[in-house]
């Protein structure tokens, strides 16, 4: 290998993804993020600098349960994906966020493919998808004023995203069981395993 290519190679050895509860190395990685990684070196770096502090505030709303307990498809699960993209804008532009956001979600359908759970520790299917691209895109329309903020400050404003409804999460009845968006309960043989399931969209304040 040229030593002009090589040092991309030493960077995005210590890439993070920046919606994952476990670090990955560049090895690790899904064919989308290596590409991501391998085509934006420095920000991959800024990522791994920051990512330990954005995961210790998650970690706080979670054990604190400011919202609720759903990694998955719950305003837990939400608000680790706008906080994350919200803070990272600080230091990463958003453009590039956005593109590491879908080669996230297309390493999460690969996944899918083999059986394999994400990062919540459940499969994931089409609508996982679209509510996390949706509210990564909520998350960087803030990065020019999340820019003036600390991380204490976005934290609190995500947090009252959420409770506004400005931000998306899956429809669960009180028992936290899946609902279509009839109302319904969704059988567990309905969405299990199934890409596209009938599970339905709402805003967060519901």
């Amino acid at each position: 290998m040229k030593p002009n290519y090589f040092l991309p190679y030493l960077l995005v050895l210590f890439f993070t993804t920046s919606v994952s509860s476990q670090t990955k190395t560049f090895h690790n990685l899904s064919k989308y993020e290596k590409h991501w990684a391998i085509w934006h070196p420095f920000a991959s770096v800024k990522l791994k600098k920051h990512q330990a502090e954005m995961y210790a505030v998650y970690k706080e709303v979670k054990q604190q349960r400011l919202l609720d307990t759903f990694e998955n498809g719950g305003k837990l699960d939400a608000f680790r994906h706008t906080f994350a993209m919200a803070y990272f804008s600080k230091f990463v532009k958003a453009k590039k966020l956005r593109k590491l956001g879908k080669a996230h979600e297309k390493a999460n359908y690969q996944q899918f493919l083999y059986h394999l759970p994400d990062e919540d520790g459940e499969l994931s299917d089409s609508l996982s998808s679209v509510m996390d691209l949706r509210n990564n895109d909520i998350a960087l329309s803030l990065a020019k004023e999340v820019k003036k903020l600390n991380i204490e400050e976005i934290k609190q404003k995500i947090i009252e995203l959420i409770k506004t409804g400005d931000v998306f999460i899956m429809k669960r009845n009180a028992q936290g069981l899946y609902l279509d968006c009839n109302n319904q309960i969704i059988p567990p043989e309905k969405i299990k395993g199934i890409w596209n399931t009938p599970k339905c969209l709402i805003k967060s304040d519901n």
